[in-house]
């Protein structure tokens, strides 16, 4: 019997869907496939997927691989030709991160990575940094001059 998907399933899937629309579009064509092998690793790592997921799958793959797509179709029990099923629809909502990992850096060296929820100011941002249990060694008896957040992007921290 078949499952619902899980969010990452349907992150992964929603971000294929968008790569692919926008490939085809630009007749991109080695990176839409380079997407497919990446989507295909990212469910690799889950303990199963969705009959939905699939069927979707196979339906994007359709365009580059029609034989194979039509037969991977057949045998998840697509009732009719594959050539007639719907194009999935991208949801957007599925493409928003929870969360952003910032790369910490100590007078231009990255030292960490910090993960912070995505609609962290750069006043919490910095106040995590500064909290963080690995901030301390990297000091070196210093203390901080500076620390600079380039929000989504990366955070600095000037010691002297």
């Amino acid at each position: 019997m078949d499952h619902p998907a899980d969010k990452s399933e349907l992150k992964t899937l929603h971000k294929l869907i968008e790569k692919v629309e926008k490939d085809m579009e630009n007749l991109s064509f080695n990176t839409t496939v380079s997407a497919m092998m990446i989507a295909v690793n990212d469910w690799s790592g889950q303990a199963s997927i969705s009959e939905s997921t699939l069927l979707d799958f196979a339906v994007l793959l359709s365009p580059l691989a029609p034989h194979l797509a039509e037969e991977l179709w057949q045998h998840m029990g697509g009732t009719h030709s594959i050539a007639y099923a719907p194009f999935p629809v991208l949801n957007p909502e599925y493409l928003v991160e929870d969360a952003i990992q910032y790369p910490v850096q100590f007078n231009g060296k990255t030292r960490f990575f910090v993960e912070v929820p995505t609609a962290s100011t750069p006043a919490e941002v910095e106040a995590l940094v500064r909290a963080h249990e690995k901030t301390e060694g990297y000091m070196e008896g210093k203390k901080i001059r500076k620390i600079i957040v380039v929000p989504g992007r990366i955070v600095n921290v000037v010691v002297g």
